[in-house]
């Protein structure tokens, strides 16, 4: 078996001099990263070599190492000569296999306690980004998490991706949230968008409602935690009247004694307010000649399949509108690429045939998700995206499979899982064949076979 030894001393050398001997790495890919940090700090670990009889010196290795430093453009690299006999191919590809398996890459916590090692020091998110051949959100998200203890310890066990950690800190004030999201990247990361998305949106709601509820309290109303459609006890507004004939409005019972308020929050920060009087004759109001009082449930209570099945409704709900977010964005990245999925042209050509009246009717009020997913935010209609083009013209493709899936997109709500149908299903397939992760939901509204989508994975509700 064959050694190799130093020679001499490191020399620094034309990296375009040097040529590459044959080695098990034959699928070499460098990455903008690599050439961006061998273009801001050169080669700093030597590569190594072995000089032929007539002084040609041959990479043995760093290929990656050379390859990016002849790409870039350095004028020298450091090389080490070494002795070594090329016609041991058997000690030369133990040596490079060695020399590539064994190495123990930086873990997220690694990274990040050295990217605020930087920051302190002065360096700015570019510089670092630069110096280190890192992209700037990389960076912005690893100080971010390196600002938080609790995304410190997050990534500390390596349990977790430093995007995830980074997602988790908005939830640190909640640890039972943070606990079930945590276990979701855990069990399920492909889920986790959805489950996050969901969370944000729940905690967005809850927030609508205790403001609105203070508010309320603080006019001495009572808050009901649940709507009271067959208590006679309470009475709609709607159904009273002021001595003078008048609809009761909230403005008139504002303040008063026996009012009770029903919130009821719609998406995010939608709040609808339901008035109710338990006393309205002591305020001088009269019942509408229409009013019938509510008779009491002739069912009694809900059954616990009743009750189960209403859990799995609200779930579900909230589930496809937390996904319908993720998909949208992760259709938004899709039209970033330069290359579009191979069957594009098939997929458009197909959905203009089947899913033609709703891609139309899009058409006609401003292809809004079209333009949402194609990244405009100028201008109003349809417009927007001729000038987009206009201004774009290679992206032409782009722009007519956005108009295609936008106009299926904007034609799907929670009705689509509810009652699924054949071009909903054929959308999400095709969406799912390219490479997005049908949440369970999803999967009923493409038709997949059923599952119980009250998953461990979801947050409780």
């Amino acid at each position: 078996m064959s050694t190799t030894t130093a020679t001499n001393t490191i020399e620094h050398v034309d990296p375009a001099t040097l040529t590459i001997a044959t080695n098990v790495r034959t699928d070499v890919n460098l990455g903008k990263e690599f050439t961006d940090s061998i273009r801001a700090n050169g080669v700093l670990q030597p590569i190594v070599a072995t000089r032929d009889a007539e002084g040609a010196l041959h990479v043995r290795y760093g290929q990656r190492r050379t390859r990016a430093a002849q790409e870039v453009g350095l004028s020298t690299v450091p090389v080490f000569i070494v002795d070594a006999n090329d016609e041991d191919t058997a000690s030369r590809i133990i040596e490079q296999l060695v020399e590539n398996e064994h190495r123990d890459a930086l873990r997220d916590h690694e990274r990040v306690e050295a990217w605020k090692q930087l920051e302190i020091e002065g360096l700015s998110v570019a510089q670092i980004a630069k110096r280190t051949g890192t992209t700037r959100d990389t960076i912005k998200t690893g100080l971010a998490v390196a600002a938080s203890v609790t995304g410190t310890e997050l990534v500390a066990d390596g349990t977790l991706t430093l995007d995830q950690a980074a997602t988790l800190i908005e939830f640190e004030s909640d640890p039972e949230v943070m606990e079930s999201l945590t276990q979701t990247a855990l069990d399920h990361p492909d889920y986790f968008p959805v489950a996050v998305e969901r969370a944000r949106r729940e905690a967005k709601a809850n927030a609508t409602r205790a403001a609105v509820a203070e508010a309320e309290a603080a006019k001495g109303h009572t808050i009901l935690e649940d709507r009271p459609y067959t208590d006679p006890a309470y009475v709609n507004l709607h159904h009273l009247r002021t001595p003078e004939g008048e609809p009761v409005t909230p403005e008139d019972i504002d303040g008063k004694t026996g009012v009770a308020v029903y919130i009821a929050v719609w998406g995010e920060d939608d709040a609808h307010l339901s008035y109710f009087l338990t006393d309205h004759e002591a305020h001088g109001y009269t019942l509408a000649a229409h009013y019938t009082a509510p008779a009491p449930a002739q069912s009694g209570p809900m059954t616990d399949e009743q009750k189960a099945e209403r859990k799995t409704l609200i779930a579900n709900n909230k589930e496809w509108d937390a996904a319908e977010t993720v998909r949208r964005e992760w259709l938004a990245t899709l039209l970033t690429r330069k290359t579009l999925p191979k069957n594009a042209q098939t997929v458009t050509a197909t959905s203009l045939a089947t899913a033609g009246g709703v891609i139309a009717q899009a058409l006609g009020h401003g292809n809004t998700v079209a333009a949402s997913i194609l990244g405009i935010t100028d201008g109003h209609g349809s417009a927007r995206i001729a000038d987009y083009l206009t201004g774009h013209p290679a992206r032409a493709a782009h722009v007519t499979l956005a108009l295609v899936l936008g106009g299926i997109e904007e034609s799907t709500s929670r009705w689509s899982w509810r009652n699924p149908e054949a071009r909903t299903a054929a959308y999400l397939n095709t969406l799912a064949a390219w490479g997005y992760t049908l949440t369970p939901v999803e999967r009923i509204a493409a038709m997949h076979p059923t599952e119980n989508t009250d998953t461990d994975a979801q947050p409780e509700d």
